[in-house]
C-alpha cells in the first residue's frame, strides 16, 4: 500500500518546479531535494479502517530544458522505509507486497514537465515520467504546486497508485478488505542550482 508512495516519488513535483523557474528565466537548472524536509505519506482506505503511513526520500535530483521541457534526474524513495506503525501490518507490506529485499527502491524518473510560474513564484506543474515500483516500470503523470523563491523551492503533490492493477499482491483478507489503490500526498523542499549550458548539465 503504502509502497504507492514511489514516487515519488516524488515527489518528484520538483522537477515541475525547476521548469518553471527556468522558463520565467530563460534558465535551465538542477533542484536537489532536501529529504529533511520532505514527507511522504500514504493513506490506504479499508472496509474497517483506513491505514496511515509514511516513507523517507533517499534523495532527489531534476534537471529541466525550459526550452523544451525535457526533464532528467531521479528521485529514490527507501521501500524498506515503509511504515504505519503497526509492526505485523507494516512486515506484511514489506515483505509480501513490496518485496523490500528483492526491490528496495521505488523511483521516479522525470522525462517532461509543463505548467506556469507565476510573478509572484507560485506555480503549477505536471511532471510526466516513469515510476518504477516492484521493478516495473509505468507511465505516470504527476500534478504539483509550489513556490520557487530565489533558489528555494517547495512543493506539495497528491496523486493515487493503482498497485493491484500494477501487479503488487492485494493484502485483503476476507472481511478485511483494503482498496485497490494508495492515495500519496508528498511535500518537500529543495535548492535549485541555474545553469546557463543545460545540455552539459544534463549529461554529466
Amino acid at each position: 500500500m503504502s509502497f504507492s508512495i514511489r514516487a515519488f516519488v516524488f515527489v518528484l513535483a520538483m522537477a515541475a518546479i525547476v521548469h518553471q523557474a527556468a522558463a520565467a528565466q530563460l534558465r535551465s537548472g538542477t533542484l536537489e531535494l532536501d529529504p529533511s524536509k520532505t514527507l511522504i505519506e500514504f493513506r490506504l482506505p479499508g472496509a474497517l479502517h483506513t491505514t496511515h503511513g509514511t516513507f523517507k526520500l533517499e534523495h532527489g535530483i531534476i534537471k529541466a530544458d525550459p526550452g523544451t521541457g525535457e526533464a532528467g534526474g531521479s528521485i529514490t524513495v527507501d521501500a524498506k522505509s515503509g511504515g504505519s506503525g503497526l509492526g505485523a501490518r507494516d512486515n506484511r507490506m514489506k515483505d509480501s507486497v513490496l518485496e523490500v529485499q528483492k526491490y528496495p527502491e521505488i523511483t521516479f524518473t522525470p522525462q517532461q514537465v509543463t505548467g506556469q510560474l507565476g510573478t509572484d513564484g507560485q506555480f503549477q506543474a505536471k511532471l510526466r515520467g516513469v515510476l518504477t515500483l516492484h521493478g516495473a516500470g509505468h507511465q505516470f503523470v504527476m500534478e504539483v504546486k509550489g513556490r520557487l523563491v530565489g533558489n528555494s523551492l517547495i512543493a506539495k503533490s497528491h496523486f493515487s497508485v493503482p498497485y493491484v492493477d500494477w501487479g503488487l499482491e492485494d493484502p485483503s483478507v476476507l472481511l478485511l478488505t483494503v482498496a485497490k489503490q494508495v492515495d500519496i500526498d508528498i511535500a518537500t523542499a529543495g535548492s535549485v542550482v541555474w545553469t546557463g549550458d543545460w545540455a552539459r548539465s544534463f549529461h554529466k
